[in-house]
């Protein structure tokens, strides 16, 4: 009779101690995964890989004209910002629309252009960097900012996904901001390492 009460009392404690240990080690994980990584302030020149890409900021500047081939609307400048884009995967890309977005004042949707041929958009082929143009439309009569502020998002190699089971970058996070000071036009000088 005694022997069937003890074993039920330490059945409870240890089922009561695992589950208060289990459930101490899950919140302290929890609390390890909440603590964000501090987000990478990038100086112009510095470079960062951000997972597919690695980026080097260069310039940013205003023009009033129409820029690589892109014709401005009526009433209208271009924000141009350049970085130095090298593509770090195996197949040639252009994943790099979200790569840099602008954090306020801008349109959200800048034009890509790539800066040696003017063309929209292209793949850019393995490990070969290429300086690329984002340009933003805005009114004319606009004060541009003093520095452009970017968000540099990253993204995290799977091979496998939980979806369809298959190899690519995902997980899109900010990695980063970088400060650009906003010149009067395209000569001004490139922020060379």
């Amino acid at each position: 009779m005694f022997g069937g009460a003890r074993s039920k009392l330490k059945a409870w404690l240890v089922g009561g101690i695992g589950t208060f240990a289990a459930l101490a080690v899950g919140s302290a994980l929890g609390m390890f995964d909440a603590i964000q990584k501090p987000v990478v302030v990038l100086q112009p020149g510095q470079s960062v890989e951000t997972g597919p890409w690695e980026v080097r900021p260069l310039r940013a500047y205003t023009v009033d004209k129409g820029v690589y081939g892109l014709p401005l609307k009526a009433g209208e400048k271009a924000l141009v910002f350049e970085a130095e884009m090298t593509n770090r995967t195996a197949l040639s890309s252009k994943d790099y629309f979200t790569t840099f977005k602008s954090t306020g004042g801008t349109d959200d949707k800048p034009y890509i252009v790539l800066v040696r041929d003017s063309s929209m958009s292209p793949a850019l082929q393995p490990g070969l960097p290429e300086r690329m143009a984002y340009v933003w439309g805005m009114p004319a009569d606009a004060m541009p900012p003093e520095r452009l502020v970017l968000a540099v998002n990253g993204e995290i190699y799977k091979k496998r996904d939980n979806l369809y089971g298959v190899p690519g970058w995902y997980n899109e996070h900010v990695i980063g901001t970088v400060a650009m000071p906003v010149g009067a036009g395209p000569d001004t000088p490139d922020i060379r390492p």
